[in-house]
């Protein structure tokens, strides 16, 4: 019996935010969790990086043409459900999640919420962008993706957590 496994690669490219004790497992466990909400079947591999507000900027630049600092991108390397597969593990790639710390740290003051529970969020919320979930439109996918990142947070143990929408989306 073939295991299904999630590899997340969690790296920090940052130095202004000291990463507290124990985020790295809460990243992981919040990937995990978004999987088996959205009945993910197979091993699936993950890049999580940790940046700086200007590291963030010039990818929101790049690729967003958009020239300011945001909380998180996500870079899907699927479409329609179909991954690109690593041939050494078998485990379909789902793409990359880039999180600004510092960006964090400002909205978890702003929206008074704890940083644990910012970071779960925007992990939940750049997970499901890369399993094809998309907001820019607006409209029932937005409220739909939102109910989503609402049911991650509750099982990972941040009940009552209300969505928020920032004036900059």
């Amino acid at each position: 019996m073939v295991v299904d496994k999630t590899r997340v690669i969690i790296v920090n490219r940052q130095k202004e935010v000291k990463i507290p004790t124990g985020i790295r497992m809460l990243i992981r466990r919040c990937c995990n969790a978004v999987l088996k909400l959205e009945k993910f079947k197979g091993s699936a591999e993950i890049s999580v990086t940790i940046v700086d507000n200007a590291y963030i900027q010039g990818l929101n630049k790049q690729y967003r043409d958009k020239d300011m600092p945001t909380d998180v991108l996500s870079f899907p390397m699927g479409k329609d459900g179909v991954y690109e597969v690593d041939p050494e593990t078998n485990a379909q790639i789902l793409g990359d999640i880039v999180i600004s710390m510092e960006k964090v740290m400002e909205q978890s003051k702003v929206y008074g919420h704890s940083l644990r529970r910012e970071i779960a969020y925007l992990t939940a919320h750049g997970m499901l962008h890369l399993l094809g979930y998309d907001h820019e439109q607006g409209g029932i996918e937005k409220m739909h993706m939102r109910e989503r990142e609402d049911r991650i947070l509750d099982l990972l143990g941040f009940s009552n957590a209300v969505s928020y929408v920032s004036d900059e989306e």
